[in-house]
């Protein structure tokens, strides 16, 4: 229960920061537009990036145990850094998502919200593709970084997936059909740095918790 605990609050903590992604579901739900789509289209990205970043480091990690320590110590340098960051964009603010309020109504402020009309499938289907498989971190933050934590859980590691993937399901739901009832709170900068500062603190504490059987070893 603690490795998928621990799955489900880092898998939390990755996808809830502001990104292309994120705005683009909470777009979709606010317009209504093939929101299960889009919902299911992340969620599933989600679980197969992380599950092939938990099966090849797990293979690795088997034949060379020295890894985990090394996973340990890298797991946490990048928590702590990732926590940091979220903590410094809570400290100074400037990240919000700007909504427009029309007739119908709102949605947020992005390059084709002004264009009018609904949005075909496919057109949804290939930007929602585009923004998940062709954004550079998703590797490095879903495969590597989820990939490398997980296999500190030795054989939970799988457990560990599953908060994970858990936790990404769970959130695109949420986001996608419940963005007309977020999108007001959401505007805001406050909203945006409160989300920012419970990052940070779950990134610190994750990355202290690595690091605490090695440094009691």
């Amino acid at each position: 229960m603690l490795s998928v605990l621990s799955g489900l609050g880092l898998g939390l903590s990755l996808i809830i920061a502001i990104g292309a992604q994120n705005v683009f579901v909470l777009r979709q739900g606010m317009r209504g537009e093939h929101v299960a789509a889009v919902v299911v289209i992340c969620a599933l990205s989600d679980a197969l990036l992380i599950a092939a970043g938990v099966a090849g480091l797990g293979f690795l990690i088997s034949s060379a145990p020295w890894l985990i320590v090394a996973a340990r110590w890298a797991g946490a340098l990048f928590l702590l850094a990732y926590g940091l960051l979220a903590a410094r964009r809570a400290w100074r603010g400037g990240g919000q998502l700007r909504v427009d309020t029309v007739e119908g109504g709102a949605r947020p402020r992005t390059a084709d919200a002004g264009t009018g009309g609904r949005a075909g499938l496919a057109s949804v289907v290939l930007t929602v593709l585009a923004l998940t498989w062709l954004n550079p971190h998703v590797y490095l933050d879903t495969v590597l970084m989820l990939g490398s934590i997980a296999a500190t859980h030795g054989e939970q590691r799988w457990l560990f997936a599953a908060g994970a993937i858990a936790a990404s399901v769970l959130w695109f739901t949420a986001l996608g059909f419940g963005a007309r009832y977020l999108g007001r709170w959401l505007r805001t900068e406050r909203s945006w740095r409160v989300l920012d500062a419970l990052i940070a603190v779950v990134m610190i504490a994750l990355a202290i918790s690595l690091v605490l059987p090695v440094i009691a070893a």
